[in-house]
């Protein structure tokens, strides 16, 4: 049985970088050859990063892209690699022309294809674009993209390895239901990935890999992106499955890692096989020496679920930042749990020189939020400074005469002037703090607390505010080190603090409710009868729905952040601003 040493490099890249990207995946490339590897893989469109929206309708972009690849065949080559196979996903067009339909309804005019070129010996010597392309959720793809048609599968070692991209993988009754039909089992399907993450999904794609090698009779090897592109995180978790399902080794999340192997399997075929058009190349046919052990690392454990959320949003706050060239951030620090978590992200993500907090006290700020405010800061070492806002204020209420929610909404938009202000005078990005509860429900101001360049917990609801807090004091405890959020900052009642005794229960029902009915409605797509019949109080449901559906234009003005959700709201839920549509009882 032939022994194939496999390299998955999970990969951090950025869309539109060509040269950076090569570069990136030039030192990966030289990593997998000097753990010796006969076949490397990187992740989906990792040349061009992912996702390229509508890039892939610019003509000089996609020639750009099929320049790169070629010239990175040629540098890898040139690295003295050239004898390592490497598989990177890419920008193509008309990869396999039969069956192609440009005019066709919602096929790119360009046939772009979202691709995976084969590079040896200085040449791409093959190229797959993906069969299957997703079209909801974040997914776009049908719009942009047209699927491939042909399969491809490589020789390497004496082992026939198949190609697939992301979705060829997930389609049910797809490539995978063609590859278990076929007379000769390919040896190993080779998956190429940017999926993004979601709270939970480590285990979807472990069942899924699961669940495929044992449809094929084959070993299933998946290679994932790692990274922040806009609101997506990308968390690698790359792994490799034996044909009876087992997991044999697994990449740790959310870092860049090269995770090498040897699997021992099944001689390769003479041909592709029948009811199903392959492309077939072989490359190295030489066999690998089985006389010495195998390299089979163990597999890496799943984090568990604070961690992994707080450690993906400290990865899409890095990358949003530093990726759209700022070297420091600026947020509004109230004393309260929102802000207290997002300053504590951003000094993971950025250290503590780069974070600049604000406290900017009314006259209905409480002294223990600006003494809360202030502990936070000299527990984490932020670049703190207090700018008072009532003198501010003062003139807007005073010539309008405005009272109740006017005067509240006017504190709010004050702080916001501020922070932009700091922002243009120094070049720091402003941190927006409000968390999923509130952008569902329309409790924030909009160009107040609403104003800024990202929304670092925009996806994670205010119940899970509070657990991430506790967990990152429990964190630093385990580690010796002070708890970076004040016991104060947790256990206080929520409050806006723009009224005198105002409370957000006084306009919202317990936020374990709250997020009970919004986890429903948004997420889950569920109806008034479906919550009502959850336990939930008619009353609360009504109250709930209606606020959603009255935010929608906030939202809609709100910066983006980390998906950490099945449905965040952006590009995940697209729903109409203006609409006479309502749940009724």
């Amino acid at each position: 049985m032939p022994r194939l040493r496999l390299a998955l490099a999970q990969v951090d890249t950025v869309v539109g970088d060509l040269p950076g990207n090569a570069a990136r995946l030039r030192a990966a490339v030289a990593e997998a050859a000097a753990a010796d590897a006969d076949l490397v893989a990187l992740p989906e469109m990792a040349l061009t990063g992912y996702p390229v929206e509508d890039l892939a309708l610019r003509p000089a972009f996609v020639k750009a892209s099929r320049e790169a690849v070629e010239d990175l065949a040629r540098a890898v080559a040139e690295d003295g690699h050239g004898d390592l196979v490497v598989v990177v996903g890419y920008l193509d067009q008309d990869v396999d022309a039969a069956g192609q339909d440009p005019n066709r309804t919602g096929r790119s005019p360009l046939a772009s294809q979202n691709c995976a070129a084969v590079l040896h010996g200085g040449e791409v010597v093959a190229r797959y674009a993906k069969n299957h392309l997703p079209n909801y959720g974040v997914f776009d793809e049908r719009r942009i993209f047209v699927p491939g048609t042909h399969g491809q599968r490589v020789n390497v070692r004496g082992v026939d390895v198949t190609l697939l991209v992301c979705e060829d993988l997930w389609r049910d009754g797809g490539v995978t239901a063609q590859l278990a039909e076929a007379e000769h089992d390919p040896g190993l399907v080779l998956v190429v990935n940017a999926s993004p993450y979601e709270r939970g999904k480590d285990d979807v794609r472990f069942e899924l890999c699961r669940s495929r090698a044992t449809e094929t009779g084959c070993a299933v090897a998946y290679v994932n992106a790692v990274g922040g592109q806009d609101e997506l995180v990308f968390d690698g978790d790359s792994m490799v499955v034996g044909p009876d399902g087992a997991l044999l080794t697994r990449a740790p999340q959310l870092v860049e890692h090269t995770l090498v192997v040897d699997l021992d399997l099944p001689e390769g075929a003479d041909e592709a096989g029948p009811g199903r058009l392959y492309d077939r190349v072989t490359l190295r046919p030489d066999r690998r020496p089985t006389d010495g052990p195998a390299v089979v690392p163990a597999a890496a454990e799943p984090l568990q679920e604070c961690e992994e959320v707080y450690r993906a949003l400290v990865l899409g706050l890095r990358a949003y930042t530093t990726k759209n060239g700022f070297s420091s951030v600026v947020l509004g620090l109230s004393g309260g749990i929102d802000s207290a978590l997002v300053a504590t992200l951003a000094v993971d993500a950025l250290g503590a020189d780069a974070v600049h907090t604000v406290a900017m006290p009314s006259r209905y700020s409480s002294g223990h939020s600006v003494d809360d405010a202030a502990e936070l800061a000299r527990r984490q070492g932020t670049r703190h400074r207090v700018e008072p806002i009532a003198d501010l204020v003062a003139p807007f209420v005073d010539q309008l005469g405005l009272t109740g929610l006017a005067e509240e909404n006017v504190q709010s938009r004050a702080r916001g002037v501020v922070l932009m202000a700091i922002s243009n005078a120094e070049g720091h990005l402003v941190l927006a703090p409000g968390n999923k509860s509130e952008l569902a429900t329309g409790y924030s101001t909009i160009y107040g607390d609403a104003v800024g360049g990202f929304a670092p917990i925009k996806d994670v609801p205010k119940t899970l505010v509070w657990r991430l807090a506790r967990w990152r004091n429990e964190e630093a405890r385990r580690r010796g080190e002070t708890p970076p959020v004040p016991e104060a900052s947790i256990d206080k009642a929520p409050s806006a603090e723009l009224a005198p005794g105002q409370l957000d229960s006084d306009s919202l029902p317990d936020y374990e409710v709250l997020d009970a009915v919004v986890d429903g409605y948004v997420v889950g797509d569920l109806g008034r009868a479906d919550l009502v019949a959850r336990g939930v109080p008619e009353e609360v449901v009504d109250h709930v729905v209606r606020l959603v559906d009255r935010a929608e234009w906030k939202r809609r003005q709100y910066p983006p952040g980390p998906k950490i959700s099945p449905k965040a709201f952006g590009r995940d839920r697209r729903l109409p601003v203006t609409t006479r549509w309502q749940e009724r009882g």
